[in-house]
């Protein structure tokens, strides 16, 4: 019995996502006072961490 061949390098895929997201802000840094910025308006792109962040919120309210 063998290893299976691995199909894709966990590394290289995280460095691909942040070149991309790297050339992202450069081509729209006009739009953003910084990097965390930026960072933080592509993650409210997202209807998951939108609900995600609402979630949090609201238990951090539950606990005052």
């Amino acid at each position: 019995m063998g290893t299976k061949a691995q199909t894709f390098d966990c590394v290289e895929m995280k460095n691909e996502a942040q070149r991309k997201l790297l050339a992202e802000y450069e081509s729209r840094k006009e739009e953003f006072s910084s990097f965390v910025d930026f960072i933080n308006a592509k993650g409210m792109e997202s209807a998951w961490q939108r609900e995600f962040w609402a979630r949090v919120a609201a238990a951090h309210a539950a606990t005052k």
